[in-house]
């Protein structure tokens, strides 16, 4: 990937500053299969995620982008390499110790809003604090609720809702525990263009007004373009990266891909 401007940074995967790190990856493999049939998804990424930032991975179908995300959060086993979040050896953990630090330190928003039908609204969001048995501070789960607009619905169930206020009980539930990270995986892809925007304003406002450090995958540049900033794979390798994107840099970016 070519260097159009000032803000397109190396292609190493660390951060233009000295800004803290809350996750890496360093020499990331991740295969599947073996002998004749076997697929590199991941082929040795460096990669670094900046604090109090929201990033976008990007790069095209097959590029190995959530296959890294479901290493970066311990949802999959890297073949080789390690993996660090909020100073926690993730790579070396085992899955009892995984389970755990999903539990207690990540949070996640998925394609699927993965809400508990027979709950409301204010009791899927505090889910994840009721199965680890900590208690809810109240003051933070209103500053969530009021920044993901749910107010008038917390007492709804998920089949009273639309599909874009699910989607902010998904994105509440995952910031209510005050994770380290938190990781979303095609958080728009079942959205209309209204909803999507709510859910993209909101994951940003979680970074830039609680101090929250977000991951997302994304293959559309319009959702990417509300990240600080993007990092794309093909291929299974990091490839380049932008900060301070737009959707028209995005869309070049992804045309050098090819």
């Amino acid at each position: 990937m070519g260097r159009h401007s000032d803000d397109r940074a190396p292609t190493d995967g660390a951060p233009r500053d000295d800004r803290p790190v809350i996750a890496h990856a360093r020499a990331l493999v991740k295969t599947y299969g073996t002998g004749d049939t076997t697929v590199r998804a991941l082929a040795g990424i460096d990669v670094d995620f900046v604090r109090g930032e929201l990033t976008a991975i990007m790069g095209p179908s097959g590029s190995g982008k959530s296959t890294l995300m479901h290493c970066m959060a311990g949802l999959d086993d890297a073949t080789s390499g390690t993996v660090v979040v909020d100073g926690e050896d993730v790579s070396g953990m085992s899955e009892r110790q995984r389970t755990r630090l999903r539990r207690t330190r990540l949070g996640f928003v998925f394609q699927a809003y993965n809400l508990v039908p027979t709950l409301t609204a204010a009791e899927n969001i505090t889910l994840p604090l009721d199965i680890a048995r900590r208690a809810v501070d109240r003051d933070h789960f209103d500053a969530v609720v009021d920044a993901v607009g749910l107010r008038d619905r917390l007492h709804h169930r998920p089949n009273e809702l639309s599909g874009g206020q699910q989607q902010r009980v998904a994105c509440a539930r995952a910031l209510v525990s005050r994770p380290a990270v938190v990781f979303a995986d095609e958080p728009t892809g079942n959205l209309d263009s209204r909803s999507s925007g709510e859910v993209l304003a909101f994951l940003r406002r979680s970074v830039d007004d609680l101090g929250q450090s977000v991951v997302m995958v994304t293959h559309d540049p319009s959702a990417a373009a509300v990240a600080h900033r993007v990092v794309f794979l093909a291929d299974g390798r990091l490839v380049g990266e932008l900060a301070h994107p737009t959707a028209d840099t995005i869309l070049d970016a992804l045309r050098e891909l090819g």
